[in-house]
């Protein structure tokens, strides 16, 4: 048995940001100019709900994007990885990791960038992650990994 199993968990918490691609930024950036300015031409026509869909418009093409580009770190504390992004949530056991591998799969995820990490854990769960120091982020998630073998 790896005698490194029997030792405390660190206790620190290491929070690393999101890597954000240039290209990504823009968009992020530019969808909420063009939302700002659509909700903003709405609200000069009389029309019925134009605040309604003004506010929306601003919410999700504006708000929401900021917010999940400001927002997306990943949290490594006791004996879990903590993703946040915008109002969205993820908790992985340390223990439960299977495998983490390069990978640049554009799907949906709490990565703004397509420099990512694959993180397979539980049964069929995975995660991809983009931290903006990707080595570091390995080795401190190896060396908690360790220390959580038999949880």
């Amino acid at each position: 048995m790896n005698q490194t199993a029997n030792l405390a968990p660190p206790t620190d918490t290491v929070v690393f940001p999101s890597k954000v691609d240039a290209w990504l930024a823009v968009v992020i950036v530019a969808s909420a100019v063009i939302s700002l300015g659509a909700a903003t031409a709405l609200l000069m026509v009389e029309a019925p709900g134009r605040w309604l869909w003004a506010g929306l418009l601003v919410l999700l093409g504006a708000v929401l994007p900021l917010w999940l580009m400001r927002s997306t770190r990943y949290t490594l504390s006791g004996k879990e990885l903590k993703v946040v992004s915008g109002p969205f949530r993820w908790r992985v056991p340390l223990g439960g990791i299977r495998s983490v591998t390069p990978t640049r799969n554009p799907l949906s995820s709490p990565a703004l960038s397509l420099d990512r990490l694959r993180i397979e854990y539980g049964r069929k769960d995975w995660i991809m992650v983009s931290p903006r120091d990707p080595q570091a982020f390995g080795r401190e998630l190896q060396k908690r990994r360790v220390l959580h073998i038999g949880d």
